[in-house]
């Protein structure tokens, strides 16, 4: 098993749950994207269990490369992020399974034999914030690029000049970020967007 996670205090817990069982070896730890698949490809463990809060590459993307390294590699998504679009783009990814950090140790150990066994796990809440997200029209890229600036607090004259493009243009792109949130002004975009996990503020 690989543990993916940016604080040692969490990957020292992941190899105490795992150490109480026989049958499971905490192969490798990594506290990056770019770590998690370097050892991945180096150990190809049976189970990654990825954090998506990480340094430069996210776990996210982490998991695609993992995954371009081995299409049958099975990662367990273990993190603080329960946004629907954070749930989405992890198992749009390929993550077999979906657990919050305060997860319990027994139901994380229920988990990874599940996985290992080859099934997808998806909670009732997981399921549901799925088909919460299957609802909402999706950001184009662009779009994304837009609410990423305006999160950093500019202006559209700022996000026009930092994404080259004009100022009505980035005028359109808000008017269609607000439409597809369901919202009216840039605050209310800025709530619905961290609830939802489109961005995050760290």
């Amino acid at each position: 098993m690989l543990a993916v996670d940016d604080h040692l205090l969490m990957q020292e817990g992941i190899a105490s749950v795992v150490g109480t069982q026989p049958d499971m070896v905490l192969v490798a730890r990594a506290h990056s994207g770019e770590e998690a698949v370097a050892q991945f490809a180096r150990h190809l463990p049976d189970i990654t269990l990825m954090d998506l809060r990480l340094p430069a590459m996210s776990g996210t993307e982490a998991i695609r490369e993992i995954r371009h390294l081995q299409p049958d590699a099975r990662v367990i998504v273990l993190t603080i992020y329960q946004g629907d679009e954070d749930i989405y783009r992890a198992m749009e990814a390929g993550a077999r399974a979906y657990l919050l950090k305060d997860t319990l140790s027994d139901r994380l150990i229920c988990t990874i034999r599940d996985v290992h066994a080859g099934r997808r796990v998806v909670p009732p809440d997981i399921a549901t914030a799925l088909e919460r997200r299957a609802l909402r029209p999706p950001l184009t890229r662009r779009e994304q690029q837009v609410l990423e600036r305006l999160a950093k607090g500019q202006r559209n004259k700022e996000i026009a000049a930092a994404l080259r493009i004009g100022v009505d243009t980035a005028n359109d792109h808000l008017k269609s970020i607000f439409s597809k949130l369901g919202v009216h002004d840039r605050t209310a975009a800025l709530v619905e967007a961290l609830r939802t996990g489109l961005i995050h503020l760290d």
